[in-house]
């Protein structure tokens, strides 16, 4: 059996499929991150779910797509705890990003993006994927992420500068003090995750001529920083991934009409398209 699974910070979707490429099962569990989690706490994210984790010794192959599964050593660290969960499988490590360029691919060279609680973009024409500028991550990038926006909202929020209908809705819905927001922003682990769970207020306040002022306006600064370094920009789609796109799909193509940019496919999760580009590598494989 062969484990897909597609994770970012929040949240990990895995799909089990067989070499025929029947899909067997799908599971979820936190975001695993080796910039946060270290072996033993990836081990134990898995044994929460106890079915995925009772599958453990039947998996033969782990695909593992991830957010900061950048480079040799974060890969190494993540290969660690899977491996002793999945302790009969071949395991391969990768980031977020190459994942959703195969989860985005229909044949043709495309710039493919990620906007979720972080951000990220990278070109992909088929057999490489290639990156023009790094991801900055929370505190100097991430731009028209959910942890972007969540900040936005936080600020705005203390500073008293939302309107009042808005201000007060916020204030009911969530009853956070300062001090409060102080200490899970720069005390408590994974900063980037609360922030980013704020989003739900925007989208919940979506039809609001503010959010949709300053999501138009993320996701444009988003697309001169992050797709208009690509030379290629003006000559193919740009995919967009995670739930920011998904939701906002009607600023994303305002946006995106305002910077002369080509809209391909709006995926809110990868994991499913993600799992067909592998189904049928194994079946080419197969047929070889």
């Amino acid at each position: 059996m062969i484990l897909v699974a597609d994770s970012g910070s929040t949240k990990c979707d895995w799909l089990m499929i067989n070499a025929q490429g029947e899909t067997l099962g799908e599971y979820s569990t936190m975001g695993l991150n080796p910039y946060f989690h270290s072996p033993d706490e990836i081990e134990e994210a898995l044994k929460e779910n106890s079915d995925l984790f009772l599958l453990g010794p039947e998996i033969s192959k782990v695909f593992f797509y991830g957010a900061g599964s950048s480079n040799e050593d974060l890969n190494n660290k993540m290969k660690s705890g899977l491996n002793r969960v999945f302790v009969n499988a071949d395991i391969l490590v990768d980031h977020d990003l190459v994942g959703a360029a195969y989860a985005a691919y229909d044949g043709v060279p495309n710039i493919t993006c990620i906007m979720g609680t972080g951000s990220n973009s990278c070109f992909f024409d088929g057999a490489k994927v290639r990156e023009e500028i790094p991801s900055l991550a929370i505190l100097l990038g991430d731009e028209a992420s959910g942890s972007y926006f969540g900040k936005k909202l936080l600020r705005s929020y203390f500073y008293k500068k939302l309107p009042q209908k808005l201000h007060d809705s916020f204030t009911e819905t969530y009853q956070l003090s300062k001090e409060e927001l102080i200490h899970r922003v720069y005390n408590e682990p994974h900063s980037n995750v609360y922030l980013a769970s704020f989003m739900k207020f925007l989208g919940e306040h979506s039809d609001h001529p503010l959010f949709q002022d300053w999501v138009k306006n993320g996701i444009q600064k988003f697309i001169q920083i992050h797709v208009k370094c690509f030379p290629e920009w003006e000559s193919v789609p740009v995919n967009f991934i995670g739930s920011v796109g998904y939701y906002f799909e009607d600023c994303l193509r305002i946006a995106a009409e305002r910077e002369g940019i080509t809209v391909g496919k709006i995926i809110k999760k990868p994991i499913y398209s993600l799992v067909n580009y592998h189904i049928n590598t194994i079946l080419q494989n197969n047929h070889a």
